[in-house]
């Protein structure tokens, strides 16, 4: 149906209400599920680098910099992925994404050496790459702005239970070592890509692209949830202005501070992921799955200490200093995991996973509240991309550094250093818009902490 500006529409109307419901019941599962397992499968080689080490000679440094090129692939494609998405729809073009990625880790359990490693962490992150933007999307042209952000919220739940049940799972398949005369990391990446390649097929017969096509609907929904949308559609097209190219926009100083904020958190945050594992195996002689089980412990302290910030920070309305103390809890956090026992690393950990995610939950409406909203979705967008390189830069240092030294100590002291420097940029920030630089509050610009 086609719906001028002008005509009125109740988000009370019963049918459109039934309708939003039914999509929050039969789709947020799924993608949320399906988000959960990318999660996973992105982050589980920091229970394996001691059997890399053992099995095939992967050091520290290979292991770190084949860690970090993901993101490298990830980054590359993540545009042209959108742009298809866009041309297939979502039933086709995520569970494609999914499929491909299970089946790269499924892959990558034949491993033989460093540049086969390099490889397929390289795939992995082409494979990967546009889903969650591409979910972002899915969601557009499903919900009207008054019930995206709630859709949003929920689907990021996912990535924050994804990393408390990475470790338990990847531990528990780890035992499996000799299991049929394969390796423990064998079988946990053939088993975890290969339920990958199984949820995407499923998900190709349950993900409905389309308002008209799903069978779930009345025709009075699908008309009355059509309407809300396309007028939505209606409202953005009219107040989007401007459109601009990322080297434009990376060449304002507003927004390279925030790119540097993002790069900074993803660097050190993907660096603990990835080392956060080794961390828990120097506690003593612990097994695969107990180190699985301790990993999470950082996570499950970080999601409590994210969702306490964000409901906090929802009624006062104050970010941007949460977002400087977030980062300074992270260095404390980072440098104190290098003193002490390897059981009082582990707290250190919970702190520093905490100030980072509290960090990242304030960082991205204090960037959308920086930028004019005419340029807001393009510098999110850049925000992302660039930022999310910190994931390459963290862990690649980091082995480097416990190649060279035989410990991550100088390593996690430069991470420190970063997020103290983080910290003060946040200050710069505040001080631009202090002094007048345009500060809108942008709608329905997703948080993107992917």
């Amino acid at each position: 149906m086609s719906l001028s500006s002008d005509q009125p529409l109740s988000v009370e109307d019963p049918a459109y209400r039934r309708a939003v419901r039914k999509f929050f019941r039969r789709m947020m599962p799924l993608v949320v599920f399906m988000l959960v397992v990318n999660q996973m499968d992105r982050t589980n080689i920091g229970f394996i680098q001691s059997h890399l080490k053992t099995d095939l000679g992967i050091g520290a440094a290979a292991y770190g910099l084949g860690a970090g090129l993901f993101f490298v692939g990830y980054a590359l494609f993540e545009v042209p992925s959108n742009v298809l998405m866009e041309r297939f729809g979502a039933r086709v073009w995520l569970t494609r994404i999914m499929i491909s990625w299970g089946v790269v880790v499924a892959l990558t359990a034949f491993t033989t050496d460093a540049n086969m490693f390099y490889l397929l962490r390289f795939l992995l992150g082409i494979a990967e790459a546009g889903f969650f933007p591409g979910v972002m999307y899915y969601f557009t042209k499903w919900l009207p702005n008054a019930e995206r952000g709630r859709a949003t919220a929920i689907f990021l739940g996912g990535s924050a239970t994804a990393y408390i049940v990475t470790g338990p799972v990847s531990g528990a398949l780890l035992e499996m070592h000799g299991l049929g005369g394969i390796a423990g990391w064998k079988w946990m990446f053939l088993l975890e890509g290969g339920f990958s390649v199984l949820i995407g097929i499923i998900g190709g017969f349950l993900l409905v692209s389309r308002v008209k096509d799903a069978k779930w609907l009345s025709a009075e929904e699908k008309t009355a949830l059509s309407a809300a949308v396309e007028r939505d559609e209606l409202a953005r097209q009219s107040t989007t202005t401007v459109k601009t190219s990322r080297w434009k926009l990376a060449t304002q100083p507003q927004v390279l501070l925030l790119c540097w904020l993002f790069f900074a958190m993803s660097m050190t945050g993907y660096a603990i992921t990835f080392w956060l594992p080794s961390i828990v195996k120097n506690m003593g002689d612990l097994s695969d799955f107990q180190v699985g089980l301790l990993s999470a412990v950082p996570w499950i302290v970080a999601i409590i200490a994210m969702y306490s910030l964000a409901w906090f920070t929802d009624r006062t309305g104050v970010r941007r200093p949460w977002v400087a103390v977030g980062l300074v809890l992270g260095a404390v956090g980072t440098f104190l995991a290098t003193t002490g026992s390897p059981w009082f690393a582990l707290v250190a950990v919970c702190l520093a996973a905490a100030g980072f995610k509290c960090a990242a939950s304030a960082f991205w409406p204090m960037a959308q509240h920086s930028l004019d909203f005419k340029v807001a979705a393009a510098g999110i967008a850049l925000i992302n991309s660039i930022g999310n390189l910190g994931g390459f830069v963290g862990p690649t240092v980091l082995g480097y550094f416990e190649e060279a030294t035989g410990k991550t100590t100088g390593g996690l002291w430069g991470l420190s250093a970063v997020s103290v420097i983080a910290a003060v940029t946040v200050l710069l920030v505040r001080a631009r818009d202090d002094a007048g630089t345009t500060s809108v509050t942008s709608p329905a610009v997703p948080p993107v902490v992917h």
